[in-house]
């Protein structure tokens, strides 16, 4: 059985800027049977952050060069479904993720897919089908 991890945004951001030896060295240990993915709202995140900073080619080459090698998964109407249960959900139990967070979580549960991330918030969204923290050296 394959099982799908999702990185979250600063996950990504932790590797690419060689932040994270941990992250590296788990995304580098995946198994056959793992696939990593990022939603393509953290792709969206991600192309602004460099867009923000005024980035060069460099970081911009090694941002699409790892998006090359995952899976970059589209937001479709399943995902829509799924968002628009969770986020009533969130905020009916009074605990409400912010905007992107929001989005990002319900693409996890949509792809039944275990997010990958160290933003603690994520840990009182119900559903989602796992949690995991890769970056464990941040």
């Amino acid at each position: 059985m394959t099982r799908l991890y999702m990185l979250d945004t600063n996950t990504v951001s932790y590797v690419l800027k060689g932040i994270s030896a941990a992250g590296r060295k788990r995304i580098s240990a995946l198994r056959r049977n793992e696939v990593v993915s990022v939603s393509a709202i953290t792709a969206g995140e991600l192309w602004y952050g460099l867009e923000r900073i005024g980035s060069g080619d460099l970081r911009r080459n090694a941002l699409r060069s790892f998006l090359g090698r995952i899976q970059v998964l589209p937001w479709g109407s399943d995902v829509a479904d799924a968002y628009g249960t969770f986020r009533a959900h969130q905020e009916a139990i009074g605990r409400p993720l912010g905007p992107l967070d929001t989005l990002i979580a319900a693409h996890a549960i949509a792809a039944g897919a275990i997010l990958v991330s160290n933003d603690t918030t994520f840990r009182h969204a119900v559903g989602l089908p796992g949690l995991e923290r890769w970056a464990t050296d941040v």
